[in-house]
């Protein structure tokens, strides 16, 4: 591994596609760094650029990295990736990954974010790979790869509501606690959360994208598990929209057999996704009817404080609102 760092003291390496003469040993020892730099001769503090405190680059051989125990994503798009593949084939890794050094073997490291990044590398054929090295806690470990993924919005549902159900348990705090610690709302992560409670069944067909999250949080209106799974079924045998399933859900509960109306589906496909986009960005029921003449799109709320996550969410103040 060849890997540099900076302090009050020293400088750090630019990077560069061109060939140069650069080399940098880095050493470690309690809480202080030291670092070589021959740049042709001449080395020196660059304007503007200051050292990050526990944090080295360096090229790592890919073989010497572990994936990282707690990453939250277990689903790739077998398509991106080798576009990715193609894309470092051609032009190189241009997003260095994060790693920090196994606690239990100080000779290897372990992935924080980018293991997207690492697999198309390995699959491109190249031995080595930028990497930011960093000197985290196993605490930090799932939050960091969490945040990653939630900023790249590449987690779907039920893995966002495992790696949420994670942190609770290893930060032992509170919802409330934890909205604070990740950016996300409250209400965010207590509807994400309650995904874990479908069926295994209707479950994977969230992870798969079969089912929306929409979709899931109208099956969670259901008492019967096993009505769960029959809804499940039909929303993907029928195309059956969010409100349609929504209306199901109180059909079922009340003992009825599934009796979609008509009115329900004759809204067009794209006011349908629309909605569903809508309402998943939102984290609530958005609905859309479309008249002869005009439409009406409602969106719902549970209470004052919801409200005014919405409106935040939209970019509105709750005094320009009102």
């Amino acid at each position: 591994m060849t890997s540099g760092a900076t302090d009050s003291s020293s400088s750090a390496p630019a990077e560069s596609n061109e060939q140069s003469s650069s080399s940098g040993r880095t050493e470690k020892s309690g809480e202080s760094h030291t670092a070589e730099v021959a740049d042709g001769g001449n080395s020196g503090e660059y304007d503007g650029v200051e050292s990050i405190p526990d944090t080295e680059f360096g090229e790592i051989d890919v073989d010497l990295i572990d994936a990282n125990p707690r990453q939250p994503r277990t689903v790739f798009d077998e398509d991106l990736l080798a576009e990715l593949v193609h894309s470092i084939r051609e032009i190189g890794v241009l997003q260095p990954v994060v790693v920090r050094q196994k606690p239990s073997d100080r000779s290897r490291f372990e992935l924080i974010m980018g293991e997207r990044r690492l697999r198309a590398t390995k699959d491109a054929g190249l031995s080595t790979i930028p990497a930011i090295i960093r000197y985290v806690e196993d605490t930090d470990l799932l939050r960091d790869a969490l945040l990653e993924n939630l900023h790249r919005a590449e987690l779907n549902p039920l893995e966002e509501a495992a790696a949420y159900g994670q942190l609770l348990e290893d930060f032992g705090c509170t919802q409330e606690e934890l909205s604070e610690r990740i950016g996300r709302s409250r209400p965010q992560i207590s509807n994400t959360l309650r995904l874990l409670r479908l069926p295994p069944l209707v479950q994977r067909r969230v992870a798969a994208g079969v089912i929306s999250a929409g979709h899931a949080r109208a099956i969670l209106g259901l008492r019967d598990p096993e009505h769960m799974e029959v809804l499940a079924q039909r929303i993907v045998a029928e195309g059956l929209s969010v409100r349609a399933s929504e209306e199901a859900v109180v059909l079922l509960n009340r003992g009825d057999s599934i009796n979609v109306s008509r009115a329900t589906t004759k809204v067009a496909p794209e006011f349908l996704a629309v909605a569903e986009r809508l309402g998943d960005r939102l984290d609530t029921k958005v609905n859309i009817s479309v008249g002869k003449r005009k439409g009406k799109l409602s969106v719902e709320f549970a209470n004052h404080e919801d409200l005014d996550r919405i409106l935040s969410l939209l970019g509105i103040s709750n005094e320009a609102a009102i």
